[in-house]
C-alpha cells in the first residue's frame, strides 16, 4: 500500500483516529495503538493545551510516536476558529490545523462560508490547514484553491455512524481534485464504511466515534485499521468494471465438445 504525503510529510499509515469519548485514557491508548494510526486529533477547546501532566490527554500522547493534530472543534464563526488555531500552535508548537467551523449544534454541518473565510486567513498566516467540510465539489474545490493540505469531506453527520451517504459526490470531487489528498472526516460506524471510503479513492479515513463508542473500542480500532488497508489496496488494485448481464469466469474457448 502507498503511503499518505500531506504538506510533504510522509506518513505509512492511512487511519487518522481522534481522543475524545474514549470510556479511560487506557482504552484510548490501547486502540490507538490497535489502529496503527500516526496522525491523532486533539480537540484545542476541550483540553488544557498548558496541563501536559500524565493526567492529562496531552500528557498520555507520545509526540514521538504521533502527529498530534489539533482541531478547532466547538468554533462556530471564522474569528472563534482563527483564535484557536493561534492558541493551538503556539501551545502545542505546530503550524497544522483541522479547520472546523460549525452551522448549529444539532447537524454539526459546516458553516461554509465562515470556513471558507477562516481557511483563507489561516493558509495566508502559515499554517497547514486540512478543513473539515461539505461533500460537495465546489465547496472543496475552493478550498484546495485557497491551498488548504488536504480537504475532508464528511461521509455523513458528525457521530451518526451512517456511513458514506453519498458516494456520488466523492467520486466527482476524486476526479476533480486529483493532486490533492481527500480525507473522509466524520460519519463513519464500521469497518465497511471505511473500506467504502477508500475504495472511492478517498487517501485517508479520519474517525473518533466509531471507535471510542464501540462495544469494543481495541477490537473496533484493529477493524478499521484492516478496512482502510484493504480499501485503499482495493483502489490501488483496480475493480473490474460493473456489467448488468453475467459474464463466464472461465473462458468458453476450447471446451470439450465444441
Amino acid at each position: 500500500m502507498s503511503e499518505l504525503i500531506i504538506a510533504n510529510k510522509v506518513f505509512h499509515s492511512r487511519l487518522l483516529v481522534g481522543t475524545s469519548r474514549y470510556p479511560n485514557p487506557q482504552t484510548m491508548m490501547s486502540a490507538l495503538d490497535a489502529s496503527g494510526a500516526e496522525i491523532v486529533t486533539v480537540a484545542v477547546r476541550r483540553v488544557n493545551l498548558n496541563e501536559k501532566s500524565s493526567e492529562s490527554i496531552l500528557g498520555y500522547l507520545d509526540q514521538k510516536k504521533y502527529w498530534l493534530l489539533p482541531n478547532t472543534a466547538g468554533c462556530f464563526t471564522a474569528k472563534d476558529a482563527i483564535l484557536t488555531a493561534q492558541l493551538a500552535r503556539e501551545a502545542l508548537e505546530t503550524n497544522w490545523i483541522k479547520l472546523e467551523v460549525i452551522g448549529d449544534d444539532e447537524t454539526l454541518f459546516p458553516d461554509v462560508i465562515e470556513l471558507v473565510k477562516a481557511a483563507e486567513k489561516l493558509v495566508a498566516d502559515g499554517f497547514i490547514v486540512l478543513p473539515y467540510c461539505n461533500d460537495d465539489p465546489i465547496t472543496c474545490r475552493k478550498l484546495y484553491d485557497i491551498g488548504c493540505a488536504a480537504v475532508m469531506p464528511l461521509g455523513a453527520p458528525i457521530g451518526s455512524g451512517m456511513g458514506i451517504r453519498n458516494p456520488y459526490n466523492l467520486q466527482i470531487i476524486r476526479e476533480q481534485l486529483p493532486d490533492i489528498p481527500l480525507i473522509i472526516d466524520a460519519g463513519v460506524g464500521t469497518a465497511s464504511d471505511a473500506a467504502i471510503a477508500m475504495e472511492l479513492g478517498m487517501d485517508g479515513v479520519l474517525l473518533n466515534t466509531a471507535i471510542s463508542q464501540a462495544q469494543h473500542p481495541v477490537q473496533m480500532a484493529t477493524a478499521m485499521k484492516l478496512a482502510v488497508a484493504a480499501g485503499r489496496l482495493a483502489f490501488e488494485a483496480g475493480r473490474i468494471p460493473k456489467k448488468l448481464y453475467a459474464t463466464a469466469s472461465s473462458p468458453l474457448e476450447g471446451v470439450i465438445g465444441q
